[in-house]
């Protein structure tokens, strides 16, 4: 049986992929192993195949698809990890898929501090409201990435983002939208109109997606509307068709999450394990910005409202 005092990696690990992403890693004992979750980069939280302890390494096996002429292979990738305190240095030795030699990548980890008690809202006391979008112009936001496409705009008192779609030019991205200012703990009002299939995000501190999605009518999935995007799945349903105005009214407080769609609580003073696909940096203890997801399909906000909270 691995229990806690027999794995000393069981916890919430921050990591910095090869490349410079930053990803999460969730180690916890099942009661007769050890189970693990990974973040890499972008996309979904997932569950590796393989988990274990070998004496004081932690080794973790994850597979892939590789789509080959006739059928898919799958590829294993071995990432062993080594503890010097509340860091870890991980080794990734992934198979070729032609079966000749290997890629190896190295990359570092550092424990995610323990997570808080879930806050007693009724006694946490916010301040003034920040209106973060002035309804004329971009004033207080920047793109998050140099060089990408800026598709934002603001029309009629509505921040849109529009897809970069210019014919015969080399094909650009379209940029995430990042508030000047970072912060800490905090609510947020914001209010969003998601065409047919639109897919965006409001990202809390820069690490945590709030889903903005055109999911009405779908089954509930941590990957819907309101949702902490493959983290935390909403309790119910309050979407509205697309095309239609909707309202998102957020709490964040000591790493917990409430988020109330159109009215309805869906999320009810959530924790957080740690950061969501697209996150700016794997630490979660550290303020962010509000950043507003651009790079999948256009979109449209207003009244984006924000009170600190204050002690």
């Amino acid at each position: 049986m691995a229990d806690d005092a027999q794995n000393p990696f069981v916890g919430g690990w921050a990591l910095m992929l090869p490349g410079g992403q930053p990803g999460w890693l969730g180690v916890e004992s099942n009661g007769s192993g050890i189970e693990a979750q990974m973040l890499w980069g972008t996309g979904s939280v997932f569950k590796l195949e393989g988990s274990n302890l070998e004496g004081e390494k932690l080794v973790l096996t994850r597979l892939h698809e590789s789509e080959g002429k006739k059928a898919k292979t799958k590829i294993t990738e071995t990432i062993t990890a080594t503890r010097d305190g509340d860091s870890l240095k991980l080794v990734s030795v992934t198979s070729k898929a032609n079966g000749h030699g290997e890629y190896r990548s190295e990359f570092t980890g550092k424990r995610l501090p323990p997570m808080p008690p879930a806050p007693d809202l009724g006694k946490v006391k916010f301040g003034e409201a920040v209106p973060l979008f002035n309804g004329y112009n971009l004033d207080g936001w920047r793109l998050v990435e140099s060089g990408a496409f800026n598709g934002w705009s603001v029309r009629d008192g509505i921040l849109r983002n529009d897809l970069n779609s210019d014919e015969g030019k080399r094909h650009k991205n379209n940029g995430n939208l990042r508030t000047v200012a970072e912060f800490e703990d905090f609510s947020l009002h914001a209010e969003t109109r998601v065409p047919k299939d639109g897919n965006s995000g409001i990202y809390l501190r820069g690490i945590y997606e709030v889903q903005v999605f055109d999911s009405f009518g779908k089954p509930l999935d941590s990957h819907n509307m309101g949702a902490i995007y493959s983290r935390i799945k909403p309790t119910a349903s309050a979407e509205k068709p697309a095309g239609e105005w909707q309202t998102l009214d957020i709490i964040y407080v000591n790493r917990h999450a409430t988020v109330a769609l159109n009215g309805t609580k869906i999320i009810d003073n959530q924790p957080i394990l740690g950061p969501t696909g697209g996150a700016l940096w794997p630490e979660v203890d550290r303020p962010g910005p509000i950043y507003l997801q651009g790079d999948h399909t256009g979109i449209e906000y207003r009244n984006i409202v924000l009170r600190p909270v204050v002690n």
